[in-house]
C-alpha cells in the first residue's frame, strides 16, 4: 500500500470515528464534524460553487462561531473547504446582502451610506467572531483561497496548507479595497509591509512557498488529506491541555497585538489573578511530578 493511500485511509477513519456530538450545528453552507474529543471540524461546504460565500454563509458562519466559543464540548477548532478548492472567495451571483448594499435606489447618498455602513460591518462582524471565539483555530488550506478567503483565515489563529496551495487578495480586481479584515491583519501576520502592499494593490497571485516564507502560513503538505491528518494532530495535542490556559493564551494574545506592551503586561496580570486560582493549575504540577497526563475538566 502507498504511503498516498495509507494517508487517505487515516483520513477516513478518522471521519468514520467522528463523534456524533454535533447537534444543533445544521447549517446550509458548513458541515461540522468531531474527528476527535474536543475538536469541531467546521468545513466550508459548496464544493459545486467553489464554496463562495453567498447569502446563506455569512448568517451561517457567525451562528456557527458564537455557539462553538460557547460549547464545552470544543477545545480546538479546524477550518477546511469541501470539494476541490478551499474558496473561492465572495459569490458575487449568488449574494444579496451584496447586491442590497450596490444597489440603486431613490434613498439620497447619506442614507444610502447609513445603510452601507450598517452592511460592511454585519459582515466583518461574520469574521470577526472567529477570532473572538476564545478556542484556536486552525485553517487548513488546499488549492485556491481567495479574496474573502484571506480575510476568513487571517482571523486564525494557524493556518496550513497544501503543496498546491494559492492566495490572491482579489478585491482590487473587482474594484474594491478588502473590507472584512485582510488590511488591517495581514501586514501585522507577515511583518512586511511593503510586501502587504504590493499584495494588496496588484491582487496577484502568491504560493504555498511564499505564503510560508512570509509567514502567512507555518506548514506546507503534500496533499489534501495529510493536510488535514496534520490538523487534526495538532488540534488533538492542543484539545489535551488545559483550557484554561489555553483560551488564556489567546485572549492574551489577541489583546496584546493590538496594546502597548505594557498594556498587554496589565492585562495578564488581571487575567491570571483569577484564572491561577484554577484547578488545572494543581492538576497541570501534580501530573508533572508524577510524570502522569493530566485530565481537565469542561470549561
Amino acid at each position: 500500500m502507498g504511503a498516498a493511500q495509507r494517508s487517505l485511509n487515516k483520513v477516513i477513519s478518522i471521519q468514520a470515528k467522528a463523534m456524533t456530538s454535533t447537534t444543533g450545528y445544521e447549517f446550509e453552507t458548513l458541515k461540522i464534524t468531531s474527528p476527535k474529543q474536543f475538536i469541531k471540524n467546521v468545513e466550508l461546504n459548496r464544493p459545486d460553487k467553489r464554496n463562495a460565500m453567498n447569502t446563506t454563509f455569512w448568517k451561517d458562519i457567525y451562528n456557527c462561531f458564537t455557539k462553538l466559543s460557547d460549547d464545552p464540548d470544543c477545545r480546538v477548532i479546524v477550518l477546511s473547504g469541501a470539494g476541490k478548492m478551499f474558496t473561492a472567495g465572495l459569490d458575487l451571483y449568488e449574494n444579496e446582502i451584496f447586491k442590497s448594499l450596490l444597489s440603486s435606489d431613490s434613498q439620497d447618498s447619506s442614507r444610502k451610506s447609513f445603510k452601507i455602513l450598517k452592511g460592511i460591518q454585519e459582515l466583518q462582524e461574520s469574521f470577526n467572531v472567529i477570532e473572538k471565539c476564545p478556542k484556536p483555530v486552525i485553517a487548513a488550506v488546499h488549492n485556491g483561497c481567495i479574496g474573502g478567503g484571506i480575510d476568513m483565515i487571517a482571523c486564525c489563529d494557524m493556518r496550513y496548507c497544501t503543496q498546491d496551495a494559492w492566495f490572491q487578495i482579489k478585491e482590487v480586481d473587482i474594484g474594491l479595497a478588502a473590507d472584512l479584515g485582510t488590511l488591517q491583519r495581514f501586514p501585522k501576520i507577515i511583518g512586511n509591509d511593503s510586501l502587504y502592499r504590493e499584495l494588496a494593490y496588484t491582487g496577484r497571485k502568491f504560493d504555498a512557498e511564499e505564503a510560508k516564507s512570509i509567514g502567512f502560513v507555518s506548514r506546507i503538505l503534500p496533499d489534501k488529506n495529510t493536510l488535514l491528518e496534520a490538523a487534526i494532530l495538532i488540534a488533538e495535542q492542543i484539545a489535551s491541555k488545559s483550557p484554561v490556559a489555553v483560551q488564556g493564551i489567546k485572549v492574551n494574545s489577541v489583546y496584546s497585538r493590538d496594546h502597548g506592551v505594557y498594556q498587554g503586561l496589565e492585562y495578564m496580570a488581571t487575567w491570571n489573578s483569577t484564572m491561577l486560582q484554577s484547578e488545572d493549575v494543581g492538576k497541570a504540577v501534580s501530573a508533572a511530578i508524577q510524570k502522569e497526563t493530566p485530565v481537565f475538566s469542561k470549561l
